[in-house]
């Protein structure tokens, strides 16, 4: 795994913070490519406001954009979530042991 420096990251879950870039990455996810339309139709909102957001996905390396004709698509790029995940994965031993301890609690409450 790659790792990536704290800027990278500060971009990746800053991304991840909005609902809406969610929302466009989890379409991306269900496809191979999208156009910037396709991705907006469904959205409450302008086409400026959706290719806003689909910059800052952009930005975090989180999508990629390519031009065939006058249609501009988009495809996810999972690599830079990965790398988020590895972060997080090193809190998972905290959350495992916090939780063992709580289930000896419950096992030793009457």
């Amino acid at each position: 795994m790659v790792q990536c420096n704290p800027p990278d990251l500060d971009r990746i879950f800053g991304a991840l913070t909005d609902p809406t870039r969610r929302a466009l990455l989890a379409r991306l996810a269900e496809h191979d490519s999208l156009s910037i339309g396709d991705l907006a139709r469904p959205l409450p909102m302008s086409l400026p406001a959706v290719i806003k957001h689909l910059d800052v996905l952009e930005g975090a390396g989180l999508i990629a954009r390519h031009k065939t004709g006058r249609t501009v698509a988009c495809r996810l790029v999972a690599a830079p979530m990965e790398d988020a995940m590895g972060w997080l994965r090193r809190y998972t031993r905290f959350w495992e042991e916090s939780l063992d301890r709580l289930a000896a609690v419950v096992e030793r409450a009457p």
